[in-house]
């Protein structure tokens, strides 16, 4: 691997790294647990592995954003994650920045050419 390919894979790590809270919120809307989100998730595109989400999911309860429970009737033990009211208003903040910088990088990008 070249030293640009190298750059270029670290700076689009960078940038998948800058969404992960916002495509992990998006999906939270229902309660889900960890390996069926990592599933959806790489099913809509975004690469993201467990030891990523696990920690980054309960970073995001942490900050009172995500609700957890726990599911004990199967065999398995399963913990839950939903986006709850305060996860709610800081996704459509999100949102609305999301769209701010998207504009913005578009507009410059339409400049390039």
């Amino acid at each position: 691997m070249t030293t640009k390919e190298k750059i270029i894979n670290n700076l689009i790590g960078e940038l998948k790294r800058g969404t992960l809270v916002l495509s992990v919120l998006l999906n939270t809307k229902e309660a889900t647990y960890g390996y069926s989100l990592v599933q959806k998730l790489q099913n809509l595109g975004v690469d993201i592995e467990q030891n990523t989400l696990y920690p980054l999911l309960r970073r995001l309860e942490k900050q009172e954003l995500l609700t957890s429970s726990w599911d004990t009737t199967e065999s398995r033990p399963r913990k839950y994650y939903q986006i709850n009211s305060m996860g709610e208003e800081v996704l459509s903040d999100l949102i609305t920045h999301w769209y701010e910088t998207n504009k913005t990088i578009n507009a410059m990008l339409k400049e390039e050419k």
